[in-house]
């Protein structure tokens, strides 16, 4: 069988199971319990994106990803529990390299779910398709300096942390200096492969 382009992942993000949640498509029913985490400022904080203030602008924003499907584009998962299928926020690839074989990647979660591992169990979850299957050579995440419990996620799960972007984002009115960590395919396979 001829190997995918990576683009024809974005496309059709494959369904992902961990012990407790599940990283499927965004649906637009997803739109209520979704709407829990994107409406709550706190979440909004770090992320480049603004609390959304209706149920109509969390349908857009569905919509808007369904439309980034569609285009093969990088886009988000529906982080869902497990159990009830209910949407708790999203995880997924916020921008593509194609020359550089890079993806960075960005998640938020409710504000409930924080502290309880969701996190990291995702991210760990999206590891093995970034780099058995879309065959990236660099995965990238970034969080502001002022939340570092990002970053400890992204420590949990094996990144690398590189230093202080200064500046590097415009977000909410303001530029702001943000943490760089990054997994490469080599420390992806010497991490979580076996070795013969």
């Amino acid at each position: 069988m001829a190997e995918m382009d990576v683009r024809d992942y974005f496309g059709n993000l494959p369904t992902l199971y961990t012990e407790r949640l599940i990283l499927r498509q965004l649906r637009l029913r997803d739109a209520e319990s979704l709407f829990q985490c994107t409406s709550d400022p706190e979440v909004a904080r770090y992320v480049l994106w603004t609390a959304h203030r209706s149920l109509a602008e969390c349908r857009s924003h569905i919509r808007y990803i369904h439309r980034l499907y569609r285009a093969c584009q990088p886009g988000s998962y529906a982080l869902a529990l497990r159990e009830g299928d209910r949407a708790i926020g999203t995880i997924g690839f916020t921008s593509y390299h194609e020359d550089l074989r890079t993806a960075e990647i960005g998640y938020s979660l409710a504000r409930s779910c924080w502290g309880q591992g969701y996190a990291t169990e995702a991210v760990s979850a999206l590891l093995p398709l970034c780099f058995e299957r879309m065959r990236l050579h660099r995965v990238e995440a970034m969080h502001d300096v002022e939340n570092p419990a990002s970053g400890r996620v992204l420590q949990h799960c094996g990144f690398q942390y590189e230093g202080i972007l200064r500046g590097r984002v415009f977000n909410k009115g303001q530029w702001r200096d943000v943490c760089m960590w990054a997994m490469l395919d080599t420390d992806y396979q010497r991490l979580f492969l076996p070795h013969g």
